[in-house]
């Protein structure tokens, strides 16, 4: 029986008869700290997050996420949202609160004459990208397949098609989303127009995405794969990668890494291109040519092959975790340095120093089209500790702090949204938004004036 819970400093009695209440209108569960499942229910991708919530309200459709939204509403419980739990600050989970779950909602509908798709919030890309290249279509998605489409779409969304196909919000279409009064709303370019801006990057401040509608593309086969250099190397291919990538069409995606997948440090540069293979071939060709790799993975693929590629070892579910991320439009020979300099040490072998560029139709759209704002050609800098046993936590989140400590110098005071970290600053969450900032706070009192959802990159209600 749970008598009391303490939460926000604030005690709230819930009792057997309220959870017996909440689960006689569901039609999915209620998993409580007792239950045989809630161990694993409790989990995130992150395996460095280890939260305890009082009760995860595991929903089967739309009506389930309502009543529990009012449940949660009505009796003062943090709310975490949880769609596919890949958030790198762990967001999808809390401590003493409520988990509203959206894992069984799992329904895509693709119309291949019209070239869209509805797809529930618990739904994976990797199993989108298969119902959707079923009829050789796809839209902008992530670099991992392992990722939740709604929590990727609410942040923006940045991803292999992007050049192409702009980001992930520039081909949403329409979503149906339970706002913090429990009501199931509707919103698109027509219907709740200031809700649909604000749900295109403002992440999952505004309510629960029960069903995204996506415009979709033709994609067949694709060019993917790596072209490794030894560190040695590393300093003089990025100083050509950076002069290179800026001449790049639409069509490729190149991004660049430094890991060590058998233990010592190299230089990755993974590359795609979406369009006809012999024109991808030639696009990249003086990449690939450059210094002397030592591996070259690039070839024709399907796009579901591409989109698996990064999935294995650094991103499998549950590994621990600790991230850092900021944007720059200047890839500096002395940033480059220092990103050289911290492969050589790193603490784990599992770690990355990764950055991913931004260009292309994801740049052209105003910053004020949507309420993602990342709109300018640019370079997302990440560094990460990953590793398998949490009695090392503190060894590699303080390589990560102390690399991080280097890099941002040299950096922008600004983030994707997908990639804001626990440890970010308010500043630099406004920052991230941009001049959206203060049309996202009046839209939030509008909708979430007492702050519902506030487990997130939080956008406070404007006063």
């Amino acid at each position: 029986m749970l008598d009391s819970l303490t939460l926000d400093g604030g005690h709230v009695g819930l009792d057997d008869a309220a959870i017996a209440a909440l689960r006689g209108g569901l039609r999915g569960s209620v998993i409580l700290a007792q239950d045989a499942d809630y161990e694993a229910a409790r989990r995130v991708w992150n395996g460095n997050v280890d939260r305890r919530p009082a009760l995860i309200v595991r929903c089967a459709d739309a009506g389930d996420v309502r009543n529990a939204v009012d449940f949660a509403r009505t009796n003062g419980l943090l709310l975490s949202v949880r769609g596919g739990g890949h958030s790198a600050p762990g967001y999808g989970v809390n401590d003493g609160g409520m988990v509203l779950d959206l894992s069984l909602m799992k329904q895509i509908t693709v119309d291949p004459e019209h070239r869209t798709a509805r797809v529930q919030g618990g739904v994976l890309w990797l199993e989108m990208d298969a119902a959707t290249q079923a009829h050789g279509l796809a839209v902008t998605g992530g670099t991992v397949s392992n990722t939740g489409v709604g929590g990727l779409t609410l942040g923006g969304g940045i991803g292999w098609l992007g050049g192409l196909h702009g980001a992930t919000v520039d081909n949403l279409l329409s979503a149906e989303v339970v706002t913090a009064d429990g009501k199931l709303r509707r919103a698109s370019e027509t219907e709740e127009p200031d809700l649909f801006w604000a749900l295109r990057g403002g992440g999952g401040n505004y309510g629960v995405v029960t069903e995204f509608e996506f415009q979709l593309h033709p994609v067949g086969q694709v060019l993917g794969g790596m072209v490794l250099h030894p560190l040695d190397q590393a300093r003089d291919v990025l100083r050509f990668y950076r002069d290179f990538v800026r001449t790049l069409p639409d069509e490729a995606e190149v991004h660049a890494g430094l890991l060590s997948p058998a233990g010592s440090p190299v230089l990755a540069l993974l590359m795609g291109y979406n369009g006809p293979i012999e024109e991808g071939e030639r696009v990249l060709a003086p990449l690939r040519q450059f210094g002397q790799p030592i591996m070259d993975s690039v070839s024709a693929m399907s796009y579901g092959a591409r989109q698996v590629l990064l999935d294995e070892p650094n991103a499998v579910h549950g590994l621990q975790r600790y991230w850092r991320s900021a944007f720059t439009e200047e890839l500096s020979d002395a940033l480059i340095d220092e990103f050289v300099a911290a492969a050589a040490s790193f603490s784990s072998p599992m770690n990355a120093l990764l950055m991913f560029y931004i260009h292309g139709e994801i740049c052209r759209r105003p910053a004020s089209a949507t309420a993602f704002s990342a709109r300018r050609p640019q370079w997302d800098i990440d560094a990460i500790g990953c590793w398998t046993d949490p009695a090392e936590s503190a060894t590699h989140i303080a390589w990560v702090r102390a690399v991080w400590a280097r890099l941002e110098p040299h950096l922008l005071g600004s983030v994707y949204v997908n990639h804001i970290t626990a440890d970010d600053q308010p500043e630099k969450v406004r920052a991230s938004f941009g001049e959206s900032h203060a049309r996202l706070r009046r839209i939030k009192k509008a909708y979430d004036p007492g702050n519902l959802f506030r487990v997130n990159s939080n956008i406070a209600p404007d006063a």
